[in-house]
């Protein structure tokens, strides 16, 4: 049962990627369509028209699997081993600096968000 409900936690999140991608390509917009589909899911979320628990474990099970989508990214730089000799440093420290501070960002947001949700729920 918990297999039946991940699928269709994982279809409904993919749904919204569809309906956002379909939206930006009929409006014309230049958000990608995943975006969009992600404030959707913000929005219907904030608003409570679905609960938490509709998507909970399916968003939990593909942020598991999510740093398997970088393996081609990593590949992809292997194969120029030239942009790893001249600029090599340079990039590995615009790569160590941007992630940590998005971490640090998205921890500070994360902290407030809690704070106050509270005020929000009611």
């Amino acid at each position: 049962m918990k297999i039946i409900q991940l699928l269709l936690q994982v279809l409904f999140l993919y749904g919204l990627s569809v309906i956002g991608d379909f939206l930006s390509r009929w409006l014309n917009l230049t958000i990608p369509g995943s975006i969009i589909g992600f404030l959707l899911l913000l929005l219907l979320l904030s608003t409570k028209i679905i609960p938490e628990s509709w998507v909970e474990t399916g968003a939990t099970a593909l942020l598991f699997v999510l740093p398997l989508l970088f393996i081609p990214f990593n590949l992809g730089v292997m194969q120029y081993p030239e942009l790893l000799s001249t600029t090599g440093f340079l990039l590995f420290l615009s790569v160590i600096v941007s992630t940590l501070l998005s971490m640090i960002g998205i921890g500070h947001f994360c902290q407030w968000y809690e704070r106050n949700r509270g005020e929000w729920d009611g």
